[in-house]
């Protein structure tokens, strides 16, 4: 909470105020055994990152879920900065749905941060019943006190990209934010601005492609997506919609700059690794351009002849001024100074495992970018396997936190070694002056060694509010 203020509710006033809130001492993050060999249900990782505390990189609590295979994913708050006006409200309670098995649980992690507990499950009839809605992912606290959860599917599979509300003190399923018959043909991604009475979704791909795998036939048969949806924030309805065409496959993560006023962001693309900027139209509309591109590589000893670098997180530093992605398959992290916001330049950029380091099965034949490939990272005497992935920046910039698993079904597919020694948490340091980024070699969380066995760790949260959980109105 900001130390200036007295009765406020919970988060900082401004996303400036919120680059001087306290440096994390612990994150949040869900640990996965679905489609591993290890038959044991998934759970909320605590672990330490404070490097006075004699448990630093160490995971110092594990919250299992009372069900197997639920594909823990993504995770939000019960209350966060939209929240800020309202003294009553306290950002408590931690909500993690379920990819794969629609459940969704929310985690009192007020009682005791060190240690959180279950405070309640919704279970996947209730989204079924009442929502027509399956496969929750991304949950974003509203400033009227309710939780959205943005959903991919429908209870049979298909994508549907419709938005489950639910009560902010009860947790019970209210129902469905979009209006009857309006939802998304998919889902997967959102975020709102009040003040330009917008919401923007985006669509990753039906659920029933998913489970079994990433396959390119599935693209062509249209069971991925390729648009921004643009809802009105008042009436709910769907306005619009960007087809970013082939260039923008598979749009992910969606975010607009933190400043409330401003109308534009970014979306990461995962298919042909591209970034566009979305943007407010002077007649009111919206529009969107492509402004990053990262090129294929040509490569031998793949599944295809060209490897695309799969952009697949991306998020904006509390000042609007640097921009963030990992590529997963090509294996980078890219820091981009965003100051002109049409001309993104590359400030920083680490290697940190992937698919086409040297010492690999794949050979690159023709690289735009690199003069040789990349070799492999060996931290604290523990070789990378996978690559980076999730993303959380400290609230101010100067430390990015990474995680290398994207959807257990993936991984498997991709990245097998990972799936059998289990994934790391790893952290960049982040010049803010002039951009940079470099791997710190004394950090290294390491899952493989996880009591019952090598799990997959993703998305990252910190008590207090980070920059892709809060929002300001």
């Amino acid at each position: 909470m900001a130390s200036s203020c007295s009765g406020c509710g919970p988060g900082y006033k401004t996303p400036l105020d919120a680059m001087k809130g306290p440096r994390e001492k612990i994150v949040y993050l869900p640990c996965i055994y679905r489609n591993t060999d290890i038959l044991k249900p998934d759970y909320l990782a605590t672990v330490d990152v404070d490097p006075k505390s004699p448990s630093f990189c160490k995971v110092i609590h594990r919250l299992p879920m009372p069900n197997l295979k639920d594909e823990l994913h993504h995770s939000g708050w019960n209350a966060c900065s939209s929240c800020f006006g309202d003294a009553s409200r306290k950002r408590n309670r931690l909500i993690l749905p379920s990819l794969i098995s629609s459940r969704i649980y929310v985690v009192d992690v007020g009682t005791d941060p060190l240690a959180p507990r279950l405070h309640k499950m919704v279970e996947p009839t209730e989204l079924f019943w009442k929502c027509d809605l399956a496969n929750p992912h991304t949950a974003h606290c509203l400033g009227n006190g309710q939780i959205m959860i943005s959903t991919m599917g429908d209870p049979s599979g298909n994508g549907k990209g419709g938005f489950v509300l639910l009560d902010g003190e009860t947790f019970e399923v209210v129902g469905n934010w979009e209006l009857p018959g309006d939802a998304a043909p998919m889902g997967y991604d959102f975020w709102y601005q009040p003040r330009h009475n917008v919401m923007m979704s985006t669509e990753w791909g039906a659920p029933k492609a998913l489970a079994r795998g990433f396959d390119p036939a599935d693209v062509k048969a249209g069971l991925y997506g390729q648009r921004i949806n643009v809802w009105d924030w008042t009436t709910h309805k769907r306005v619009q919609t960007l087809d970013l065409g082939e260039e923008g496959a598979i749009p992910l993560e969606i975010r607009f700059l933190h400043d409330p006023a401003a109308a534009e962001g970014y979306v990461g693309c995962a298919l042909n690794g591209t970034v566009f900027r979305f943007y407010k139209t002077p007649k009111g509309d919206w529009a969107a351009e492509r402004v990053i591109k990262v090129p294929n590589k040509k490569v031998q000893g793949w599944v295809l002849p060209e490897m695309p670098s799969l952009i697949t997180d991306i998020l904006i530093s509390l000042d609007d001024r640097f921009l963030y992605f990992s590529n997963w398959l090509h294996g980078d992290i890219r820091q981009y100074d965003i100051t002109d916001r049409r001309h993104p330049r590359l400030a920083g950029q680490v290697f940190l495992g992937g698919s086409i380091i040297s010492d690999g099965p794949v050979k690159v034949l023709e690289d735009k970018e690199l003069k040789s490939q990349p070799p492999q990272r060996i931290i604290k005497g523990k070789r990378i396997q996978g690559s980076p992935q999730m993303l959380q920046l400290s609230l101010d910039g100067k430390r990015l936190y990474v995680t290398t698993s994207l959807y257990s079904a993936w991984d498997k597919q991709f990245y097998p070694e990972l799936v059998k020694e289990g994934s790391v948490m790893m952290q960049i340091d982040v010049d803010t002056v002039k951009g940079g980024l470099k791997l710190n070699e004394d950090f290294l969380v390491d899952f493989g060694a996880e009591p019952d066995g090598p799990v997959l760790a993703h998305e990252l949260r910190y008590p207090g509010g980070d920059c892709t959980s809060d929002i300001w109105l």
